[in-house]
């Protein structure tokens, strides 16, 4: 096949020894099947902001980090360095996520690096070693659906425990490889701790996996898992091994407004404090 422009570069580098076939367009990329060495990968070309579909950015990046006060500037006067700056910010936000959420024991495709704006990751295969399919494509059987939902409940949870919400989950950036369920497409994810929208986010993340899977499953329909993993966290009381109910009781004492913000205010400093520690790491 012709090579992608996007793709040359690492022809050229070693970095890929073969472009074997597109694999699927979406709404922010084109992702390709390519060789390196004697391993399939994955290859993600992202689009050009204007061509892309996703069009809430703004809403998922409140609360990321800028490099300088000058790249701030610049992408809040939406200039053309600052578009670059934002495009390239919003492409390493998914590999930076990947390798944490890795390291957080996530499934989700093991990156090996963004290089010139394009991502190499795992190729996530079934068990006949062919393409993983979309959860969204497959027929599930009761106990299978049931399964599955477990699993991502338990991700969803891990990668809150690792301060981050996926954001944008649904049937159709889950992928169903050999070991079960793996969450793809994470450029978007955002820090729970400083993203006024995280909850809701949240919450619409596991409303969406039990609605789909609660057509195969209806007993998952009842559940509320969302607020109940909210609540824990919320709490400081979530940890990976977290026991979960799928129940909630819902507190009626009226809100004292003052002291949530405060209490926002605290947890946003805290992240702050654990991100620049982590740069200053060299993480």
């Amino acid at each position: 096949m012709k090579v992608p422009a996007p793709l040359q570069p690492l022809l050229e580098d070693g970095l890929i020894d073969e472009v074997v076939r597109p694999l699927r367009s979406g709404k922010e990329a084109t992702v390709y099947v390519v060789r390196c060495g004697e391993e399939l990968c994955c290859a993600k070309v992202y689009k050009d902001v204007r061509q892309r579909g996703f069009r809430q950015a703004v809403q998922y990046q409140e609360g990321r980090k800028v490099r300088n006060t000058r790249q701030a500037r610049a992408m809040e006067k939406r200039t053309s360095y600052g578009r670059r700056e934002q495009e390239t910010a919003w492409h390493s936000a998914e590999v930076n996520a990947l390798y944490r959420l890795v390291a957080a024991g996530v499934r989700v495709p093991v990156p090996q690096g963004l290089f010139d704006g394009v991502l190499l990751m795992e190729l996530i295969v079934d068990a006949g070693g062919d393409v993983a399919p979309r959860l969204g494509d497959l027929v599930l059987e009761p106990q299978q659906a049931c399964a599955y939902h477990a699993r991502l409940i338990g991700d969803i949870v891990r990668m809150l425990c690792a301060g981050m919400v996926h954001g944008d989950l649904s049937e159709y950036n889950v992928l169903v490889g050999t070991d079960g369920p793996v969450i793809i497409d994470l450029p978007q994810a955002v820090e729970a701790a400083v993203n006024n929208s995280a909850q809701a986010l949240l919450e619409r993340d596991v409303a969406n996996m039990t609605s789909y899977l609660g057509h195969f499953a209806p007993q998952l329909l009842g559940t509320a898992y969302g607020p109940e993993i909210w609540q824990l966290y919320a709490a400081g009381d979530l940890s990976p091994d977290s026991v979960l109910t799928g129940q909630v009781e819902l507190d009626t004492t009226p809100a004292d407004v003052v002291e949530v913000l405060r209490e926002i205010e605290a947890a946003r400093q805290e992240a702050l404090m654990r991100q620049e520690a982590r740069e200053a790491a060299g993480q």
